[in-house]
């Protein structure tokens, strides 16, 4: 609670007392991003074999004005839990404010820090998203305020305060918000390091946690990521239950052949603990691992082409394993 309130008092005195001038004119500028995918699936007893998907559309506009004061708006439009298959729901309403060099505040609804590094990484997200995404370890944005410090030329950390819901759920009756931080070490130019750590109180259960690892390599035209990443007492980021844990690993390479053309790889293992009494895990019938194997085209800075093959193996033996095959394609501004 104390790092909360310390969180939002720094927010409060930095927006009101904190003057600067720039000379930078006022600028802004649209943007959109669209994930497009046909896909067949090659797993037995399916009754939709063949498919078109508009996954995602992303619409928004950034504005600077000035070299320390920007903000950003961007519309999610797709599919949602009450069935509907494009809703808008606004995903990032952001205020960003750079108090000096080492210091930068945002508000608002806000990009989350828990696997955006890793996104990069993988750099496949039209295609897949990362472990803790698919699996709700967490959201990708959220109502809130995160103040990003450089520590030092190779360490940084962010320190936040959210509802803890995600950008389409609203807050919670109790109130109790999403409290964490990460660190962030650049071991050299080609090696990163992240450790991730957030909580969240609640009325019924036990807090639920969030711990996370993660190291990227990247070399010349080669690069590699490998996360390990928990989440205690819930069965998603939004449904805190007591013992109920996941754990999930995540290994990602891609390489590029040329200016063109590039292959990726990746495998996930996704596994929950077993509660007393019980004889499988509680997650048993979601549990397996996956794996990726794909080619990229990018056209232009707009436009990419991906072909891909997934497939998802089932910790349950009676569970029929998933195959499918993908042509996803994601153009934007």
């Amino acid at each position: 609670m104390k790092l909360k309130k310390l969180i939002l008092l720094f927010s409060l005195i930095s927006f009101f007392t904190f003057a600067q001038n720039s000379e930078s004119e006022p600028k802004g500028e649209p943007h959109f991003k669209v994930f497009w995918n046909y896909n067949y699936d090659f797993s037995d007893d399916v009754t939709q074999t063949s498919t078109f998907e508009l996954d995602r559309v992303y619409l928004g506009y950034k504005y600077k004005f000035n070299d320390n004061v920007s903000a950003k708006i961007t519309y999610d439009v797709g599919k949602n839990d009450s069935g509907s298959n494009y809703t808008a729901f606004v995903k990032i309403a952001q205020l960003d404010y750079k108090l000096n060099t080492k210091v930068k505040l945002s508000l608002g609804m806000i990009g989350g820090k828990q696997f955006n590094d890793q996104e990069k990484v993988w750099g496949y997200r039209y295609i897949y998203k990362t472990l803790q995404d698919e699996n709700k370890f967490g959201s990708s944005a959220d109502l809130g305020v995160n103040a990003e410090i450089k520590l030092s030329d190779k360490l940084t950390t962010n320190i936040f305060a959210l509802n803890g819901e995600g950008y389409k759920n609203p807050q919670d009756a109790d109130g109790n918000q999403r409290i964490g931080f990460n660190l962030i070490y650049a071991v050299s130019n080609s090696v990163n390091l992240k450790f991730y750590y957030d909580t969240q109180s609640s009325a019924n259960s036990e807090s639920l946690n969030n711990i996370g690892l993660f190291a990227g390599y990247k070399v010349g035209d080669y690069s590699i990521g490998a996360e390990y990443n928990k989440m205690e007492n819930g069965t998603t980021y939004k449904t805190p239950i007591d013992n109920h844990n996941l754990d999930g690993i995540s290994i990602y390479n891609r390489y590029s052949i040329n200016d063109k053309y590039e292959v990726f790889a990746r495998f996930d293992q996704i596994s929950s603990n077993t509660l007393d009494g019980a004889t499988n895990s509680w997650n048993y019938d979601e549990d397996g691992s996956l794996i990726i194997i794909g080619t990229q085209y990018k056209a232009n800075d707009g436009v990419k082409f991906s072909l891909n093959a997934r497939s998802f193996s089932y910790e349950n033996l009676d569970s029929i394993n998933l195959f499918e095959v993908f042509f996803n394609v994601e153009f934007k501004l």
